[in-house]
């Protein structure tokens, strides 16, 4: 098992590691990752109502996000995160690794499908898509918005060792719903994460800012 699991390489999915182990090296890095007063997250947030002892796990590898609470697993749901992969620079239209905080939300009372431009309602519907082989006309941002900032100085977080762009909030990383439904369980988007419209809005409902979020390209077993 390597130092650390979070490990920002592009090798093959087939890595896998075991869904306590993956617990017990957060924990470890970053000290208990899994309540509102984690150290790495600003004091505007830790002083919010955020979701005590939930931490959502995002892997590249199954295409699955795991809702985790008091360290068990609470719920799945399938995702799409990027068809070119993970990386974390500005430009790539990669998925970012590491662990990330939800910064902002948006989206409350909005319609189902509803349309988002700049994290603002559209007041338009889209068409869900949901033959696996149709794609959108445009990348539509729809029914709820996560906006994920990252908490990994150099890694997602302000400027790499060679002064590139890394960070995932200033790339407008997000969770969110998508008109292209036929597709999740497959990569697919250019860089957030895509949600099915009703398990995005069920997630919206349970989940606050200062919740925590870490995406792994490992395939996480006995989960």
């Amino acid at each position: 098992m390597p130092d650390s699991l979070n490990n920002h390489s592009h090798t093959s999915n087939s890595r896998t590691v075991r869904f306590k182990s993956l617990l017990d090296d957060l924990k470890r890095r970053f000290h208990q990752p899994f309540k509102r007063s984690h150290t790495l997250v600003d004091k505007k947030l830790a002083d919010k109502d955020s979701t005590d002892d939930t931490l959502l796990i995002v892997s590249t590898a199954s295409q699955t996000l795991f809702v985790i609470k008091n360290q068990r697993l609470d719920s799945q749901f399938s995702i799409s995160t990027a068809e070119k992969g993970t990386g974390n620079q500005m430009g790539s239209n990669q998925t970012p690794l590491g662990l990330h905080v939800i910064k902002e939300k948006f989206g409350d009372n909005a319609p189902l499908a509803s349309v988002f431009k700049g994290r603002a309602k559209t007041g338009q519907i889209a068409t869900i898509l949901k033959d696996t082989d149709t794609k959108s006309t445009e990348d539509n941002i729809t029914s709820r918005i996560f906006w994920l900032d990252g908490l990994e100085e150099g890694i997602n977080k302000g400027n790499d060792k060679q002064g590139n762009n890394v960070d995932s909030y200033s790339r407008y990383i997000y969770i969110h719903g998508t008109d292209e439904e036929g597709r999740l369980g497959k990569k697919a988007s250019h860089g957030c994460i895509r949600m099915a419209n009703s398990d995005v809005i069920a997630l919206y409902n349970e989940i606050d800012t200062g919740c925590l979020v870490f995406i792994t390209d490992l395939l996480i077993t006995d989960i």
